[in-house]
């Protein structure tokens, strides 16, 4: 017969683990079996109480499980350390109602009374959760560190994983993305080994910081899947938490799906009784329904309200956003002085969170430009975007740092309105500056060689050259593990400063004139600079604009394709149509100020699928799509290499090899991989050997991250990943490559792509297509432009008479120069 301390023992195993049901059975058989006639007996009985109450309060029976803690407590025969262990449950059972103050309590009592590592371990990671809610994030790094010392000391390996867990979330909390990653992954093995809920509870955490890092649905469905697992064990309580988690993290992108899941969360709780928690909901709520736009004066006041309530759980930060709700619902009511004094009352943000920093400047912005102060209103953005900045600059990964620009999206987007406002052209070139280089600010570091990396990647390449290999699954864990991995990369800590109106004038050569294009949400400008002087010229409202791209990329594709001759006539007739189109808003206005000049283009996101080299007015002229004027000049001063020359042909393309051999017969020394030789490995060694390197290879954009976009060798993809793990670059790289000229817009108006990869790394730059190519048109066009690169013309003025000369009426080849 299995005795009492046998089943409390395996109950015990189950609950830490998440199996709750088996857990409750367990308990209440070794309660049924037990006796209560000596000392001891009673004090195994308070012990299975403890136990049992932390199961019923999980599933829901907050009440029962305080009553049964209650009433163990109230037994004067039970020794100390189990009087210890039952104030230690207490405090867990008041935490999970979001109860912090009452739960700190009966922690700091609970350790009073105990000594044995395992126990206190288990204290100390509860009162760091406690410390969490209250983003008390120092206490809680050591309440954590404690905890996994202790349990390391009790030999409890799963335990030190569920504290480093804890320890990488509030780093995460504290904005060490890089730390987080690493502490998440390393315990993520050992926790998610335990079965679904506690595969639940990390991949919750977890999917925060997706969503941080601005891999948004990504994380919306990791936390939506948890809450279905919550749900599925009646696990009420946490699926209230994950669908709040899920709510916040919406409130600025999706509000009516945020203000969805925070109802959702709300009835949780009030159905487990945690009214604290429901509180916090209904905040979230809140946060949705303004950022929906509402104005109305309930919501002002209900703001006030839930501020002072989540103040008093001791929740600072909570209660700060909950009165910038308020704040923004006054400004929008034009009660501007009731908005000042709030944001008087609010106080100092300096050392919250960096996403509440953020909002606290855009919302001063706010009221400045309401009362008529766009000086200051443009100061707070600056001083925001500058704290953005400081926290980007730790990341050392590209694809990282452009999806933790979406922070500062907001503050980009006000920027810019308020710059077109201004009609200072000194304003909008900064601001066009600000909002393109979210990511492009930070100084790129090279990465150091990751073994990890570079395997994961062999084997990603193994499985896309052999269907049989094919494993859906095993392919998204190898592409989670690399981004993951990448992520942890440190940064270089330095920010460049955006060039100003008077720098770039005396930085450009007469034959140069620099054209910014501004899309906001209602109108689109351009910004024209030469050494002469600066034009300001509105090109209308963004309606039309949104009219002509909406389809040019699939136009652009379609008519790269071999067609019946009829069918391939009107499909181009129809797209020489949009472009011509497109010429007229875009660059017909532009061309008295510009001069017959070369072009330097740094347009808005939303232009970024657009083949500049096809527009009327700008065809046969040398063209650059940079990716900012600051960095534009940085590349600029120096000198190109163009000594040498690789090229690479890729399987099933046709033409390919005749076009790499015949594009290398113009370099006296070019190497040519192709075939069998068209490796991964071959292309790193040779892309790091060369100055100029052509790739004509079949490519593909992933727009779900786009560091694994890539070409196709023989052994499968050559991605973005890669490009990042070279020792030297060339300057001028050359794709051939249907797509991997296309880009992503990942935040306002941060763009990442094989392009963006290749110039990060180092690259000066890249001639490439944002659509699909015609091989036979893009042979031609190629082969022209390396007879005028050999022949030493630069890569803009070889691209533009070459596809000047492609003949009316041919397949388009949409090419740009990048960099």
């Amino acid at each position: 017969m299995t005795s009492p301390q046998d089943l409390h023992a395996r109950g015990v195993h189950a609950a830490y683990r998440g199996r709750h049901r088996e857990a409750r059975r367990l308990l209440e058989r070794a309660r049924a079996e037990l006796g209560t006639e000596d000392r001891q007996r009673t004090d195994l009985d308070a012990q299975i109480a403890t136990s049992l109450a932390y199961v019923l309060s999980e599933t829901g029976e907050h009440d029962a499980a305080m009553v049964l803690c209650r009433a163990a407590l109230a037994d004067t025969a039970i020794e100390d350390r189990t009087r210890g262990k039952l104030h230690s449950q207490l405090g867990l059972l008041h935490m999970l109602r979001g109860e912090s103050a009452i739960a700190m309590t009966e922690f700091d009592q609970a350790l009073a009374m105990l000594d044995e590592p395992g126990v206190t371990a288990r204290v100390h990671l509860n009162r760091g959760n406690v410390h969490l809610q209250r983003r008390h994030l120092p206490a809680a790094t050591s309440d954590f560190r404690h905890s996994f010392a202790a349990y390391r000391e009790a030999g409890d390996e799963y335990g030190a994983a569920k504290a480093l867990h804890n320890l990488g979330y509030t780093r995460f909390l504290a904005g060490d993305l890089v730390a987080a990653l690493r502490d998440l992954a390393s315990a993520y093995p050992t926790v998610a080994a335990e079965g679904p809920v506690m595969t639940a509870m990390v991949e919750q955490d977890r999917a925060e910081v997706l969503m941080a890092a601005g891999l948004h649905d990504e994380g919306a469905a990791a936390l939506a899947a948890a809450a279905h697992a919550y749900g599925r064990r009646r696990l009420y309580q946490r699926r209230g938490e994950a669908e709040l988690a899920l709510a916040r993290s919406l409130v600025l992108r999706d509000p009516g799906r945020a203000g969805a899941a925070a109802r959702d969360a709300a009835r949780r709780f009030r159905r487990t009784g945690a009214d604290a928690w429901q509180v916090r909901a209904d905040a979230t709520l809140l946060s949705a329904q303004v950022e929906s736009g509402g104005t109305g004066p309930a919501l002002a006041r209900r703001g006030a309200e839930l501020g002072d309530e989540l103040a008093a759980q001791g929740l600072r930060w909570e209660a700060v956003l909950a009165r910038m709700d308020a704040t923004r619902v006054r400004i929008r009511r034009g009660q501007l002085d009731d908005a000042a004094a709030g944001l008087r009352a609010i106080g100092s943000v300096r050392t919250a969170p960096i996403g509440v920093r953020l909002l606290d400047r855009d919302l001063r912005a706010e009221l400045s430009a309401a009362s008529g102060r766009r000086a200051d209103a443009l100061k707070h953005l600056r001083v925001g975007l500058s704290d953005l900045h400081a926290w980007q600059s730790s990341f050392g990964s590209l694809d990282l740092q452009t999806g933790v620009a979406g922070h500062g999206t907001r503050l980009g987007v006000r920027g810019l309105a308020l710059a077109v406002d201004s009609r200072r052209p000194e304003v909008l070139l900064e601001w066009s500056e600000r909002a393109r280089m979210l990511a492009s600010r930070v100084q790129p570091v090279r990465p150091p060689e990751d073994e990890q990396i570079a395997g994961d990647l062999a084997e990603l390449r193994e499985m896309a050259a052999d269907p049989t290999r094919s494993d859906p699954a095993r392919e998204a864990e190898l592409r989670q593990r690399v981004r993951e991995r990448a992520w942890q990369h440190r940064g270089s800590g330095e920010v460049a400063d955006p060039v100003t109106l008077d720098e770039l004038r005396s930085a450009l050569d007469p034959g140069t004139a620099l054209v910014a294009y501004v899309v906001t949400a209602s109108a689109v400008v351009a910004l024209v600079v030469t050494a002469d002087g600066t034009t300001w010229v509105d090109l209308g409202h963004r309606e039309e604009l949104d009219r002509l791209i909406g389809g040019l990329l699939p136009d652009l594709d379609m008519a790269a394709t071999d067609l019946p001759d009829a069918m391939g006539a009107f499909v181009r007739t129809e797209l020489a149509q949009r472009l011509d189109t497109l010429a007229s808003l875009l660059v017909a206005p532009v061309l008295d100020a510009v001069g017959d000049r070369r072009v330097v283009l740094t347009p808005s996101g939303v232009l970024s699928g657009i083949p500049w080299t096809l527009l009327h007015g700008y065809v046969g002229r040398p063209l650059t799509v940079a990716q900012s004027a600051t960095a534009w000049l940085a590349r600029r001063t120096t000198p190109l290499r163009t000594a040498s020359a690789g090229f690479v042909a890729g399987p099933r393309v046709a033409r390919a090899e005749d076009e790499v051999v015949a594009a290398a017969k113009e370099w006296p020394t070019a190497r040519v991989l192709r075939g069998d030789e068209a490796t991964a490995a071959a292309v790193s060694a040779l892309a790091d050997a060369v100055d100029v390197l052509h790739v004509a290879a079949h490519g593909r954009h992933s727009a779900e991250n786009a560091m694994f976009a890539g070409v196709q060798l023989v052994d499968g993809p050559w991605f973005g990943y890669d490009i990042d793990r070279l020792g030297q670059v060339p300057d001028v790289v050359l794709l051939s490559a249907c797509e991997v000229g296309r880009s992503t817009v990942r935040s306002g108006e941060e763009l990442i792509g094989m392009t963006t990869a290749w110039l990060h790394a180092g690259a000066r730059c890249v001639i490439a297509s944002p659509a699909a190519i015609n091989d036979q048109a893009a042979y031609g066009v190629l082969l022209a432009v390396h007879e005028r690169l050999a022949a030493g013309l630069d890569p803009a003025a070889a691209l533009a008479e070459a596809v000047e000369a492609v003949p009316a009426g041919s397949a388009p080849v949409p090419l740009v120069c990048f960099g």
